[in-house]
């Protein structure tokens, strides 16, 4: 109960007053103090982003939900309502970078969220191509027999049609897979097929999407991709880091030795739990080191 009233009590009043005093001692608004204190990357796209979502300026607010192409025009409306001047190209410059961050990770969302809403269909050959493509890039010394085949189940789906297993995720889930780097791929599904501690490689790849999904859409990936990526976040970098929760994941899997598949969801959550832990980090990234692309 405090700690809400304290809450309510800095956001509408003493914020206020401790910034004006703020600049009143530095000559110097929190943007500037932002930018000045704190270095590229999350710590320094984060603080900008509190700063702006919590400002009473409406041109302040609106500057983070700017579309790519009005993101120069943004900062020129920043920088005159906080009474910068133009000229002061570094401030514009780090302004620019951040903004290109902030509204790139919420269409990066956007992206994702568009992806994962389109369900798998048998009948649209581009689905079925990328499911193909898919076995060959895992299996490239086996021919598949059929379309529908327990053959499938070599690579960790469930049943003798993989659309079934693609419901929760829909065609993200098959992307993420085809999109996985290929040489660690093939290392990881031999891995998973290790007579005591194995488990199904697509159906813990099409869990992990949802884990990377879910850490998208509650804001838990701004650390890493604002560390990672100096602009816009692109759907390549989510894939990538599809690929380093796989990899990270098989390891896990193996150090902790569970005493059956059956305990998977046991499992996955305390993985969960330690990625969250991971990217509480400010200068956390996470991805995988000297590995080649797709």
């Amino acid at each position: 109960m405090l700690v809400h009233l304290w809450g309510f009590l800095y956001s509408s009043y003493f914020r206020f007053w401790l910034k004006w005093l703020w600049r009143l001692l530095t000559g110097k608004c929190e943007l500037q103090r932002v930018f000045e204190g704190a270095k590229e990357g999350a710590r320094r796209t984060l603080g900008i982003e509190r700063s702006l979502g919590s400002s009473k300026s409406k041109v302040l607010r609106n500057a983070l939900n700017a579309d790519e192409t009005e993101i120069e025009k943004c900062v020129r409306d920043v920088m005159k309502e906080k009474k910068i001047e133009q000229k002061d190209i570094r401030f514009k410059t780090n302004l620019h970078m951040s903004l290109l961050q902030i509204t790139g990770y919420k269409k990066l969302y956007l992206d994702v969220e568009n992806l994962r809403k389109v369900t798998y269909d048998s009948d649209n050959e581009e689905h079925e191509e990328q499911l193909i493509e898919l076995w060959n890039l895992l299996m490239p010394h086996e021919n598949l027999k059929a379309r529908i085949t327990k053959q499938w189940c070599d690579i960790g789906f469930q049943g003798d049609d993989p659309k079934t297993d693609f419901r929760g995720m829909g065609l993200l889930g098959l992307v993420n897979l085809v999109k996985h780097y290929t040489n660690e791929a093939r290392q990881i599904l031999s891995h998973s097929n290790h007579p005591k501690l194995g488990y199904s490689y697509a159906i813990v790849g099409i869990n992990l999407t949802e884990m990377a999904y879910s850490l998208l859409k509650n804001g838990a990936l701004k650390s890493h991709l604002y560390n990672m990526v100096p602009g816009l976040p692109q759907m390549e970098h989510f894939h990538q880091f599809y690929c380093y929760l796989v990899y990270e994941f098989d390891k896990f899997w193996f150090e902790e030795e569970p005493e059956s598949i059956m305990h998977f969801n046991q499992y996955r959550e305390k993985f969960h739990d330690k990625i969250k832990g991971l990217l509480l980090d400010y200068d956390v990234i996470l991805t995988l080191q000297n590995t080649k692309k797709p």
